[in-house]
């Protein structure tokens, strides 16, 4: 029985692990890097050691440094989150070499779907739509371009390894495949170390749908429904939101059904995600699966009530999934929007530094999985995920009015957030709707990124007038009007709450 996990990971994500751990009576042991010594997740874990330097390479990304305190604490499991080593198939083989259980999938499994030109072939052999395209890695330029008419342009030129959005290209005119193939090969080797890449067809006005599946070792495989994750920003998702407002229940059994195929054919173990491309018309096509957790998964818990990391752990654990695929049902709406410590206004440049005071959104219907705290410092060596708000209601409507609200009463100072950016979205009417597709945040840009007068302004506006309150509140203790207790409360709120902010 695991009794102790370490968690290979950081931030948002690793105190969300902990959390189920603390739940299921499970010792949870933190590792961290120089730039995250008060990080909330060392500060939550049963135990917590260091592991190196601040850049990922040279803590995070280091298994043998891993796996080396895993044995030194005596943990049973390694569970690694997302991002980092999740999808390392030589990680896993490791753990497993150095009898450590790894909270995933099979080594096998992981090095299939991590290449997205194995994973095609591969779910061509099982029956589940793939995107017309190439099947094997371009050498040729030359035939490259004419593979790349025959399938009709437009096309999308992708790397073979890695994700999010690096090594791709759109191309819609001839004369520029060329130039597209050799940049994306070239973004593919820097950012994989591997410059495969393949072509396949643009698919017009696309909708980015993925099944979250389960699936134990005894060969039972379920899905728990979708998530709509198709408005992006880079090939980044920022909003996710299930139900999908443009699934029809019949093609979500059929979609369903693929994404099991997807699991099966790779004897798939544990936690993944299988995503699709859908058109206008509600054709779907395997894209490829994400063999671990994904950010977005607490939508998927809050609409089907099943705890997706106490699952992981449980099937890593030997145990039989408990429940079969008719015993699961979507109950209400849930939306997922992440916050970043990011400038909107600089092409949403990273904003890294010191917290200098959060309020957190609370209230029904409304989950928050973070990390930051007031004072502490959002280091710039990794990604500037704050955290991800979770709303659900009984529908979309009341879903939408709780973000609203929720938005609302999340405030942060010290550092340039997405907040405002993502209540200005609330308001486009597509969607409220439901009606957007991945171009949404291009097709709305104006709109988004618009300095239009808020309600801030008139927050801003309320903090001057307490701010001058104060001033004058301080200057009348001085003439010995107010009495020194009085005073003590004064400068306890006006220090830190109205000059402070109005400071900044």
């Amino acid at each position: 029985m695991i009794k102790k996990i370490l968690v290979a990971n950081r931030g948002e994500i690793a105190v969300r692990v902990m959390r189920s751990c603390r739940e299921m009576g499970i010792s949870s042991v933190a590792v961290f890097s120089a730039a995250d010594r008060k990080s909330m997740h060392v500060r939550y874990a049963d135990e917590a050691y260091f592991i190196g330097p601040a850049p990922s390479n040279e803590s995070y990304l280091v298994i043998d440094k891993i796996i080396h305190i895993a044995k030194k604490c005596k943990a049973d499991a390694i569970h690694p989150g997302y991002g980092f080593l999740s999808e390392n198939a030589a990680f896993s083989e490791r753990c497993k070499k150095e009898g450590i259980i790894f909270i995933g999938p099979s080594p096998y499994a992981i090095e299939t779907m991590g290449d997205k030109l194995t994973a095609r072939k591969t779910m061509t052999e099982a029956g589940v739509p793939v995107v017309p395209g190439t099947q094997e890695k371009i050498s040729d330029l030359k035939k490259a371009v004419e593979a790349a008419m025959l399938i009709g342009l437009p096309v999308m030129v992708k790397a073979s390894a890695g994700g999010g959005g690096k090594g791709m290209r759109l191309v819609s005119e001839e004369d520029k495949i060329e130039e597209a193939i050799r940049a994306a090969k070239s973004e593919a080797m820097a950012s994989f170390g591997d410059d495969a890449v393949y072509i396949e067809k643009y698919i017009e006005s696309p909708h980015h749908i993925e099944f979250q599946v389960l699936a134990d070792r005894h060969g039972n495989t379920v899905h728990l429904f979708e998530r709509e994750c198709s408005i992006q920003r880079r090939h980044q998702k920022v909003v996710e939101e299930t139900p999908s407002p443009l699934m029809r229940p019949q093609v979500r059994i059929e979609m369903g059904q693929a994404a099991v195929a997807a699991a099966k054919a790779v004897n798939y173990e544990g936690a993944g995600t299988v995503e699709f491309i859908v058109d206008e018309d509600l054709n779907y096509y395997f894209l490829e699966m994400n063999t671990r957790l994904q950010v977005e998964h607490p939508i998927t818990e809050r609409v089907t009530g099943v705890d997706l990391v106490k699952e992981q752990i449980r099937i890593a654990n030997g145990e039989r999934l408990s429940f079969k695929q008719e015993d699961l049902k979507q109950q209400g709406h849930a939306i997922e929007m992440r916050i970043y410590a990011e400038d909107p206004d600089k092409n949403f440049m990273p904003s890294p530094g010191l917290i200098k005071h959060i309020t957190e959104p609370l209230g029904l219907g409304v989950r928050h999985d973070g990390y930051v705290y007031e004072g502490y410092e959002i280091p710039m060596h990794y990604d500037p995920l704050i955290s991800k708000l979770i709303v659900w209601g009984k529908n979309r409507q009341e879903a939408i009015a709780r973000l609203k609200r929720a938005l609302y009463a999340y405030k942060i100072t010290g550092v340039k957030t997405t907040i405002k950016f993502l209540e200005r979205m609330l308001d486009i009417p597509d969607f409220v709707k439901g009606n957007y597709n991945t171009h949404f945040i291009e097709k709305n840009k104006d709109f988004l990124m618009s300095p239009k007068e808020e309600k801030g302004e008139f927050e801003n506006i309320a903090v001057i007038a307490a701010a001058f309150d104060y001033l004058n509140k301080i200057e009348e203790c001085q003439l010995g009007r107010i009495t020194s207790i009085q005073e003590n409360n004064w400068k306890a709120f006006g220090r830190k709450k109205a000059i402070g902010r109005i400071n900044k």
